[in-house]
This record gives structure tokens, sequence and C-alpha cells, in this order.
């Protein structure tokens, strides 16, 4: 029987999704999860004002989404200092990967990342047909004279770095960052991700400077802003880099619930700090739940805590594994030397409570298994 031909780069690629969602789990089990604790959401949710505007926004669900994002664009340049033609917003920083990733590494393309990062770059990466060099953590840290070298070694378009990081929860210094900019192969893009920033320490975030063509610095309401479901993401730089995502983003793609949850969300600045302190709250109970039980929490300038669980990948698998059975979703880096490890998002203290009870049994699950 004849059928449509896919493209030959379509036909080499695997159908699949990157992330087993908690959802996924959840029907294989046939049951839900007590704790939710994988994902890397802000279980404390959004701002209530954020809440009520997409509540009031949703009669008017009929119209589209202002195309532009105008209104959040200009409230994000002001916030950020900048101007609005610098500003770009998409559907969440995955969206706007899979843009960048379309406008400047094409079919044999190398961009360099590092092993274990975070998946959806290389997803839509292969998606658009370039060729990934990733070089492995050092110290549980990406390795930033190992990203510029190889860059410069294989003529990268793009180098894609995290800032704190996922999966790990480490994070470089502003200097860092900005010694990286200077060294920056001439025509070579560094994607800073910076999904995590509310929560990473001052001297982790470089000021705001958008005259570098050849920098783009991405930021979410999923994490903060406690609004993953609803997909929003912003990119900022140079106007001219920024210019160029108007080739091939999708200018519907912006619902109009969620631009005005963002506005709202954003105009909410003492929430957010609410949210902030809980999650530094949260991450040191995860870190003596762990030291409670033999394990060592890594220090995270995130909302999740990744804990080395002293041995190797089968076994924070198996861990990982028996806390499923238990009822508490949580998620391990995939890649040496995170595999070690398992990945703890934060949580209220009910969720907290649950992890605690579950953790000693997983633990013996797992040496016994």
């Amino acid at each position: 029987m004849n059928k449509p031909r896919l493209t030959p780069l379509a036909e080499s690629l695997p159908a699949t999704v990157p992330f087993v969602g908690p959802e996924a789990a959840e029907r294989a089990r046939g049951r839900r999860f007590s704790a939710r604790l994988g994902a890397n959401e802000s279980i404390f949710g959004p701002s209530p004002k954020a809440t009520k505007a997409m509540e009031e926004a949703a009669r008017d669900v009929w119209m589209y989404g202002d195309p532009e994002s105008h209104d959040l664009r200009e409230a994000l340049a002001d916030h950020l200092g900048i101007n609005a033609a610098e500003v770009v917003v998409g559907e969440g920083i995955d969206g706007l990967l899979g843009y960048a990733v379309r406008l400047f590494a094409g079919p044999g393309d190398r961009v360099v990342t590092s092993d274990g990062a975070y998946p959806t770059f290389n997803y839509h990466v292969a998606g658009f047909g370039a060729d990934l060099i990733k070089l492995p953590y050092v110290d549980d840290k990406e390795d930033i004279p190992g990203l510029l070298n190889a860059a410069r070694d294989h003529d990268a378009k793009i180098i894609y770095l995290a800032n704190p990081d996922n999966p790990m929860g480490s994070w470089h210094s502003a200097q860092h960052i900005e010694n990286m900019i200077e060294n920056l192969p001439e025509t070579c893009l560094l994607v800073l991700d910076e999904a995590y920033v509310e929560f990473a320490p001052k001297d982790a975030v470089p000021s705001i400077d958008t005259s570098d063509p050849r920098v783009v610095r991405m930021r979410t309401f999923s994490k903060g802003y406690g609004m993953a479901g609803a997909r929003v993401g912003y990119a900022f730089g140079h106007h001219e880099t920024i210019r160029a995502f108007e080739k091939v983003r999708n200018h519907f793609g912006m619902n109009r619930i969620a631009q005005i949850g963002a506005l709202a969300a954003l105009a909410d600045q003492a929430y957010l700090d609410e949210v902030v302190e809980a999650v530094a709250k949260a991450r040191l109970r995860i870190a003596e739940i762990a030291g409670q039980n033999g394990l060592k929490a890594l220090p995270s300038a995130t909302n999740f805590v990744t804990v080395d669980c002293g041995r190797d990948a089968d076994f924070a698998k198996g861990v990982l594994g028996a806390l499923t059975d238990l009822d508490v979703f949580v998620r391990m880096p995939f890649a040496h030397p995170g595999n070690r490890c398992i990945r703890l998002g934060v949580g209220r203290d009910s969720d907290l409570d649950l992890l605690e009870s579950a953790l000693p049994r997983a633990l013996e699950l797992a040496n016994n298994g």
C-alpha cells in the first residue's frame, strides 16, 4: 500500500517522547502518586493573582492570543531593564530551544552540550539534523572550558549551557559565565538556559547585557512562577538575534489565558519571594532526610535536590523504582557520573513527610534487590 514518504531525516529519527511523565507512570501503575516530586514543577502553584486573572480570562478564550505577546513582552522588558525588541515569548523554554536550533544549526552542523544535560535540547538538535558533541560533567558541573574547547575544535554553531543546571542543581558564578562569553568563538551562539534563575544566588546571575549577538538567555514561568502547565517561556538578547525568531516561531503558539496569567504573575514579585523562601526551606529538609539515611545531598540552586546514592547507576535506579512502588514520584539523571543520583523536587511539608517515611524502605528494597 502506498503511503506518504517521510523525509530521509525524519525516517532516521525514533518516534519517542523525551520524558516519561508522571501521568504515564500512573497509567502504567494503575494508581496515582501520593507525592509528585520528580517533574521539577512548583508544587506551591502560581500567584493567587495569576490564578484569578486566568479564571477571568477564560470567558474570552474564544479570542486568539496576541500573536506579538505585546503586553507581556513590554512587561518583561521593563522587568529586565531592556527594550521590548530584545525579548521574544514562546511556548516554554522547550519551544524556544527548538526555534533557536532551527535558526542556527542545520544538517551536518556541530552543536556542543553536556552529556546528561536537558534532553529536550538534544531532541531538537536531532530533529533538525545537526550533530551533537557531548562533554561529560566535571565535579557535578557542566565543564565550561571543555565546552569552549569543543566548540572551537568542531567549529560549533551552538553551545547549550544551563545555569543553574538541570539535572544536578549545580551552578557557575556570573564571573565564569561572563568569562565564557568573552571566549566564545566568533560565529558560535551561546544558548544560556536560566530556567531556575529565580532560585539562584545573586552571584550566579550575570548582569543583563544584550550587546552581544552571540548570546541568547532563556527563562520561564514554569519554575519560580508555578505555571508549568501554561507553557510560557521567554528569551532575550541582542535585538537582531531576537528578531530572527520571527522567521520561524509559531505566532499563535501562545494562548491568551497563559499570556494574561504570566502578566499577573510577573507583577506579583512578593508571591515569588515567598515561593523562593519556601523552596530554600524545603531543600534544607530534603538534605536532612538524605543525611538521616546516609546519603549526600548535592548543593542546589534550583527547586530540586540531587541526592548522591553513594553507589552506581543500577543502585540509584533501584532506589528510584522502590520509591515509585511506594507512591513517591522522583527522577534521576541519565548519564554518568550523575546517574549515581536521584533527583528530588521540593514539596510541601506533607509531601516531604511521605518522602521521609518512604526513603528508608526504598533503600532497604534497593539493597536487597
